[in-house]
């Protein structure tokens, strides 16, 4: 088990992944497909992540919490349905939507070209910066010096796909199952080096005495959205207008300070 010690205590456990592997019984159940399906079903089931703290984690209670639960909770709220969390991991959180699992993901989902032809995706809610965090000592000022370095990653994730990108012919890269594994490799010396967002890099220089990691270099700054099956334009709308208006009137900013400890930032699409 790994503890993030924050403003909040995180608490990233091999429980929290496993109940992102489970499928209960009401998981088979064809999830709506328009406003007025969600309406009438009177539930709206939401996936998100619970190895991704601040974004996505569990409680003390072990039920999924942090900024993507707040938002969603938000969302049901506004919409005046019952809400469902439905935790997912990185590598099945498209797979749940598209097959109808989920209604929608607020799952720390970042924009991209690919995941586009996929899903749609909403206006930003969030944002993120993706860095190669490893071992102050080793010498890695580019993504050049990555030749002969082994390199962690969550596999399937945004920091997956950038650091592929990047990585010159002979990286190591070492891809494990969500971001508390990839954290606990570097901890534990299996790998030199992670790419991470940098609200994880700092839980990890939480744990570990001081100059033991630093920031190498910046792999890429993402937004993240909620992402809904093509098509479903009118819920798109509802979605896109929820977040607008929660911009707004500093809803969202009060979640971000509450769990980001900043505040909400500006972003383009």
């Amino acid at each position: 088990m790994i503890e993030f010690p924050q403003r909040r205590r995180f608490v990233v456990s091999a429980a929290a992944v496993a109940i992102a592997m489970t499928l209960p019984g009401w998981l088979l159940e064809a999830s709506a497909q328009t406003l007025d399906e969600l309406k009438k079903k009177g539930e709206l089931r939401v996936g998100l992540l619970v190895d991704f703290p601040p974004y996505g984690t569990v409680n003390a209670r072990n039920e999924p919490d942090g900024y993507d639960a707040d938002v969603a909770r938000l969302l049901a709220k506004d919409l005046e349905l019952k809400l469902q969390l439905v935790p997912v991991t990185g590598p099945n959180r498209i797979p749940f939507l598209l097959t109808n699992k989920v209604d929608l993901l607020v799952a720390s989902l970042a924009i991209t070209p690919e995941r586009a032809k996929q899903v749609d995706f909403s206006k930003p809610y969030a944002a993120a910066t993706i860095v190669l965090y490893g071992k102050k000592d080793a010498k890695i000022a580019d993504a050049a010096d990555l030749k002969g370095v082994r390199v962690g990653v969550a596999r399937a994730s945004t920091q997956d796909i950038a650091l592929t990108a990047a990585a010159p012919e002979g990286t190591e890269i070492r891809r494990f199952d969500d971001d508390a594994s990839a954290m606990q490799a570097l901890i534990s010396g299996q790998v030199d080096a992670i790419g991470c967002s940098t609200t994880v890099a700092a839980q990890i220089a939480k744990r570990v005495p001081a100059d033991t990691y630093e920031q190498k270099f910046v792999l890429r700054q993402q937004v993240m959205a909620v992402a809904l099956r093509p098509g479903q334009s009118e819920l798109m709308k509802t979605v896109n207008d929820f977040i607008e208006r929660n911009k707004a009137n500093g809803e969202l900013d009060k979640l971000y300070n509450k769990w980001l400890g900043t505040d909400f930032p500006e972003m383009k699409q």
